[in-house]
């Protein structure tokens, strides 16, 4: 990648602000239409400063990167996605296993962000790009209400462009600097700790109970993952290591008498978890924040001469694991608007409204209206605290065989629900639960 900007024309068609999977997305499609199109990533290389779970879709992937399972740096193949409900001793397990998950091109594979953030960065600048790394961009440059370019942390660093795409990640200051975007509140971030653990490749094969190493397996847990609080963990398989991860939202983490890394090493702990990751050994520490505002929480998507993608945006569905994808298709909606705008030589808000009217008739904001009450539901509602022992204690009582009948079973059962929940407890969670989730 390039380091610095010596000897760099001031002057481009796009200028993309970030080199994650949006802002290289946004790269790639804009050059290979022949935008003279530059990055500017302010890591040391594309993915040094990104975290995510680790799970890549491939449709929407594909979409930019047309067989890039073919030849990108992926991991495994997921065979099986898990869900688990943990109380301090026990898991309530749900999942879904199927080889038609893997026909064709697989639904989804396993990565390690450095490396697949630096096989997309390639392909952009196979496309034409121009990638700059360790430079910070401080300033969106306007002219009146127009946006213009950008001003780098460099000696004579004023870039000019007509099109200008933040990607810029959870931390959004330069759509904050422009009036698109508020500053974010503490219930609209997850603060997230993850580990990459080593483990032998027959190790993770036999515990995850899968062939061999080109197929993986997802799971997410919660309720005393996060112990009771509003989040997740994960755990997500890779050939020769583990994903292992703990989120949970900054408001949740704020008044926790735990640390975020003190919530990790209890899920790391937990009687049953700690058999899986047994005998790993950690090779990779990351902590990072995700946006958890969604609909409720988005900016204003465009403006006169720019465009917001992927987390800048609030692009991030947690219920359905999807961020890097709804970043890769909104990098793409942008660098089409782009391309458009270009063509008609016009670069006015009334032109780049082409990229909302993109993204309606895409899944993400149709998704992330669906869903954009499923926080506020978690926040006011027992989700995890009361009905995950609730449901373990039922599963244990149903499973004893101890000489009592099975219908004095069930009495004593809906006896331990009413004596955790009030029946208007109940009636509300189940009111609220269908608004929330429509």
């Amino acid at each position: 990648m390039t380091q610095g900007n010596q000897g760099v024309d001031k002057n481009f068609d796009v200028i993309v602000v970030g080199a994650g999977p949006a802002g290289l997305a946004a790269a790639t499609v804009a050059a290979r239409a022949g935008l003279n199109t530059i990055v500017i990533e302010r890591g040391d290389q594309p993915g040094t400063k990104n975290v995510m779970g680790g799970i890549l879709y491939t449709k929407p992937t594909a979409e930019v990167w047309p067989d890039f399972w073919k030849e990108a740096p992926l991991e495994r193949a997921i065979v099986e996605q898990q869900a688990w409900m943990l109380t301090p001793d026990s898991a309530l397990k749900g999942g879904f296993r199927s080889d038609k998950l893997l026909d064709g091109a697989p639904n989804a594979f396993s990565v390690l962000r450095v490396k697949i953030d630096r096989w997309f960065a390639a392909q952009a600048q196979k496309a034409g790009a121009l990638i700059i790394c360790q430079t910070m961009v401080e300033e969106v440059l306007r002219e009146g209400d127009t946006v213009v370019g950008v001003r780098c942390g460099r000696e004579d660093g004023e870039l000019y462009a007509p099109i200008v795409i933040l990607c810029e990640g959870v931390n959004p200051q330069l759509a904050i600097s422009l009036g698109m975007q508020k500053k974010l509140r503490p219930h609209q971030v997850a603060s997230v700790v993850k580990e990459v653990i080593n483990l032998p490749e027959q190790v993770i094969n036999d515990r995850f109970h899968v062939a061999d190493s080109s197929q993986g397996v997802a799971m997410e847990l919660m309720a005393d993952a996060t112990a009771g609080l509003l989040g997740m963990a994960f755990i997500y398989t890779n050939k020769t290591s583990l994903s292992v991860g703990v989120g949970v939202t900054l408001a949740d983490a704020i008044d926790c008498p735990y640390t975020p890394y003190d919530l990790f090493v209890r899920f790391r702990e937990h009687p049953q978890v700690a058999p899986l990751l047994a005998g790993g050994e950690t090779v990779e520490y990351l902590s990072h924040m995700i946006p958890e505002g969604g609909y409720n929480a988005m900016p204003q998507l465009f403006g006169n001469g720019v465009m917001i993608c992927g987390d800048a945006g609030m692009m991030v569905n947690s219920l359905h694991r999807e961020g890097s994808n709804n970043a890769i298709r909104s990098g793409m909606l942008a660098a089409e608007t782009a391309i458009e705008a270009h063509e008609r030589g016009d670069f006015s808000s009334r032109v780049l409204n082409r990229y909302r009217e993109r993204l309606e008739h895409s899944p993400i904001l149709a998704d992330l209206r669906k869903y954009r009450n499923a926080t506020g539901f978690m926040e006011h509602h027992p989700v995890f605290q009361v009905y995950p022992q609730f449901a373990a204690d039922a599963a244990y009582e149903m499973m004893s065989v101890d000489g009592e009948s099975k219908r004095s079973k069930q009495w004593k059962i809906l006896r331990m629900l009413f004596e955790r929940r009030s029946i208007f407890g109940l009636a509300w969670d189940g009111i609220d639960a269908g608004r929330s989730f429509p």
